[in-house]
């Protein structure tokens, strides 16, 4: 046997089906297996009825991961069919290289049952130590390592981690999961409780008090990953065991992993501004990265106009969501919506739950996100479980404490203990969302060669960067490193770490490799082995890191008020003593080790690359035109079509039921048109967004929008329940039927001015402007306007019909709403504008109450 070899068998000696599990011939497991099936206990007195056995031999291609070259393995699987109280039921065994993994079946169950538990235990030696979370349904707790009889009883969430001698290792956790099971946890009781002479018993426990099942497998995989750390943090088995994808999304190129700027972190209500977004865009590029994720606050009228930015440079946008926004049938049709306007991705956050009944809405968005070619990053969710694999479109899960717990918790900060352990625990599984390399993060203990070193050392299909881009950009080795930074891996090697001290990882990109180091504890010299990764010796390697003790720090100032100078961010206090701030660089020849320095709590990252090879590769990504599309915006006609002109090798992305045809070509050369049929639910005055692609990069194309608009016919319609085709606002979105509020969609109160409250009109933070199309359709626009009483100050409002001032005023804060009656015959496009009146006025709000406008007659 070599020192990787692997064995398993399951036995029924008597006391009860048990597996037990050797590494190289000696066993290391004992793992007493069964059943409760509607309250009946099955594995104590069972009956071995046959066992059969077969070679299994696949291979597939990761689209982000540890790994994203084509894996291939070999496992034997073994099905072992018991009878017990006239119950038939089996033990399915996979063995592999790197651990072993069971699940049950009931091959011949007549209707339904329900599962009542799950009997399987986990039996630890005295003295193993062991690296685990307080147990939560969205994984979010700190991790933490513990010598046996120093844990207490309770419950853990996966993966569990356990020394079981100085060499073996093993890794608790599940895969194969779907919304036939529940998910399942371990609880461990008072040590020896069992007869164990000081050891711990893991027992797994439904995240349901009872599943119901039908014939067939009703558990998912329990996986048992046992070896070396190395070869834990290497180990693919999770996904190997995953159903395999459907031929559909075997090619799916679309999936492309890589690096995301995100503002949510650094400016909280930043969602709802689209120059903000546009600004990280412009660094996002000029640093090479791939992606920009707009969390909360973003708001679907200028969602069009970002995605075309961004794709402009080659960049994709995400938006984020709430499952719940997306559990029903006709919820579920933003998606399709979102997909037709260019997004690239959706981030959707708590779910919260390891219920079966949730995990039926996670196979629902995976199928749906997977046929419109979404790609998906879950948060307050669980953990990995092969989702990878079956669906590749699953570029990350949070499941971790990660970086946004500084922005809720500042007395709760990620300490370099728990960063350490995550290499070893929760990243095995799968890609963690964690949001790495927080330089702002207020009373930070970890030093910025050690935030740096997570880029690395933590993986995630998108990285999504926490911190400012100008955060970055003010740290010129910072900024240089995570431009070079590759978006995907093709190996994952462990250079040295232990969970208590500090993790060193190498991943492959072509021919150089990335390191990443983090540590915990004092300042000291870390001993980095170069041998695994076959370069010579003469290898060139660059070094970012935690400047030596005595030396200045290069490049930023240590306190938080430097930054705010560059970013523009509230003043905050300086970072902890304890945090060491700056970085250095260190140039070198890889021999067969090197030495690097870090100070507490820090770390490193570094790029290993053949001599005589170009070390830095990074370049800014280029501008791309966007393709042309007039009008902007286009009427739908009598015969129920609109017409848009676009350039000729220009393609047509439509919303869910639209539909369009290319018309011959018009007199200017290079360009045809298009007659576009909504779909027959867009209502009087709405609009859809037509999406016109063409080649941009190879990969993303560039983009452009134009919007179709059923008229409004005759009548008075309110203007609130009009859609927007273009806002401008000081402070979050324009808001529909309520005051300003503060940064997000919908977080305004009842509109009230001069004490007088109103239930219809708009919410407006100046400087502001509204744009709303008439198409020349309406006759009269009437309404009023006036400050809104949670606010002071003044205002200098305006009603502009196609460039033209149509009515003006200023109104004050305590008087009454200003009435107005407008002619707006013939106006193509309405403006509601508002700025404050002087400098002093900064944080007025303006109400625009009752707007209306008035139709007599479609024609014109």
């Amino acid at each position: 046997m070599t020192d990787r070899e692997i064995d398993a068998q399951v036995e029924n000696p008597g006391t009860g089906v048990r597996l037990t599990v050797t590494r190289q011939g000696a066993d290391v497991l004992v793992v007493p297996l069964g059943l409760e099936l509607d309250g009946r206990r099955l594995g104590t007195d069972a009956e071995l009825v046959r066992g059969s056995e077969r070679t299994i031999r696949d291979r597939f291609r990761a689209r982000s991961g540890k790994a994203v070259s084509e894996h291939g393995y070999e496992h034997r699987e073994i099905v072992y069919d018991f009878r017990e109280a006239g119950v038939a039921w089996q033990v399915i065994l996979r063995v592999a290289r790197d651990g072993v993994a069971i699940r049950y079946a009931l091959p011949a169950l007549d209707g339904t049952a329900r599962v009542t538990g799950d009997r399987t235990a986990v039996a630890l030696p005295a003295g193993v130590r062991s690296w685990v979370l307080d147990y939560q349904t969205w994984y979010e707790t700190p991790r933490f390592g513990a010598d046996g009889g120093e844990l207490p009883s309770g419950a853990y969430g996966l993966p569990y981690l356990a020394r079981l001698d100085a060499t073996t290792h093993l890794l608790i956790t599940e895969s194969g999961i779907d919304g036939r099971f529940s998910g399942a946890h371990v609880e461990t009781g008072e040590p020896d409780a069992d007869g164990t002479d000081g050891g711990l018993t893991l027992r797994f426990v439904l995240a349901d008090d009872s599943v119901e099942v039908t014939r067939g497998v009703v558990t998912p995989w329990r996986v048992l990953l046992v070896g070396t750390l190395a070869e834990l943090v290497s180990s693919l088995l999770v996904d190997e065991l995953a159903p395999a994808a459907s031929p559909e999304l075997e090619e799916a190129d679309w999936v492309r992993p890589g690096r995301g700027a995100w503002s949510w972190w650094s400016d909280f209500y930043s969602g709802a501004q689209l120059a903000k977004q546009r600004h990280f865009v412009d660094v996002a590029a000029a640093l090479g990265w791939e992606h920009l994720l707009i969390d909360c606050g973003w708001e679907e009228t200028w969602v069009p106009e970002i995605v075309s930015y961004a794709s402009s440079r080659g960049i994709q946008v995400h938006l984020w969501t709430i499952w719940r926004d997306l559990n029903s049938p006709e919820a579920l049709r933003k998606l399709a919506l979102w997909r037709s306007c260019g997004v690239a991705g959706i981030k959707v956050d708590f779910m919260e739950s390891e219920s079966k009944d949730r995990y039926r809405w996670y196979d629902t968005i995976l199928t749906e996100t997977a046929r419109l070619g979404l790609m998906v990053n879950f948060h307050g969710s669980v953990i990995p479980r092969g989702w990878g694999r079956t669906f590749p479109q699953v570029i990350g899960y949070e499941a971790i404490r990660g970086a946004e717990y500084y922005v809720f918790f500042e007395d709760q900060a990620l300490t370099a203990a728990h960063n350490v352990i995550q290499p070893f625990t929760r990243n095995i599984v799968g890609g963690m969302d964690a949001t790495p390399v927080a330089f702002g993060a207020p009373n930070r203990t970890t030093s910025d060669g050690h935030e740096l070193g997570l880029s690395v050392a933590f993986e995630c299909g998108i990285t999504h960067f926490a911190d400012h881009v100008d955060a970055y950009v003010s740290r010129p080795l910072a900024a240089r490193f995570l431009a070079e930074l590759a978006p995907s891996w093709e190996e994952t090697i462990l250079l040295t770490g232990d969970p208590d001290s500090h993790a060193v990882l190498a991943r492959r990109a072509g021919d150089r490799w990335f390191v990443g180091g983090i540590a915990t504890g004092a300042r000291r010299t870390i001993h980095v082995p170069l041998d695994a990764l076959g370069l010579s010796p003469d290898a060139q390697v660059w070094i970012v890191g935690d400047p030596p003790e005595s030396a200045a720090t290069d490049e930023f100032p240590a306190t938080r008020a430097a930054q705010t100078a560059t970013t523009g961010e509230t003043a905050a206090t300086g970072l902890a003593e304890t945090a060491a701030t700056g970085l250095a660089e260190t140039a070198t020849i890889a021999g067969e080790a090197i030495d690097v320095e870090v100070a507490r709590d820090g770390g490193f990252v570094a790029i290993v690359a053949p001599a005589g090879t170009d070390l830095f590769r990074a370049t800014p990504r280029p501008r791309h035109t966007a393709p042309t599309v007039h009008p902007a915006v286009a009427e739908v006609g009598a015969d129920g079509t609109a017409t848009i002109t676009t350039d000729a090798d220009a393609q047509l992305r439509l919303p869910p039921g639209w539909s369009a045809d290319r018309i011959d070509p018009t007199d200017r050369a290079g360009e045809v048109r298009w007659a576009v049929r909504p779909a027959p639910s867009l209502g009087t005055g709405r609009l859809g967004v037509v999406t016109v692609e063409r080649d941009g990069d190879g990969r993303v194309p560039v983009v452009a929008h134009a919007r179709v608009v059923r008229p409004l016919e005759p009548g008075r319609h309110a203007l609130s329940d009009l859609p927007m085709v273009a806002f401008v606002n000081e402070d979050g979105p324009v808001e529909r039927d309520q005051s300003n509020g503060a940064g997000n969609p919908g977080d305004g109160r009842p509109m009230r001015v001069a004490g007088q409250g109103y239930d219809r009109g708009l919410g407006t933070a100046p400087y502001s402007e509204a744009h709303f199309h008439l198409g020349g359709h309406a006759e009269t626009f009437t309404g009023a306007v006036g400050v809104d009483d949670e606010s002071t100050g003044s205002a200098r409002v305006g009603v502009v019909g196609d460039g033209r001032e149509l009515f003006t005023a200023v109104v004050e804060a305590g008087k009454p709403a200003t009435d107005f009656t407008v002619n707006v015959r013939d106006v193509q496009t309405l403006c509601l504008r508002s700025e404050a009146a002087t400098p002093d006025d900064h944080g007025v709000h303006v109400d625009w109450v009752g707007p209306a406008l008035h139709v007599t007659s479609t024609s014109r």
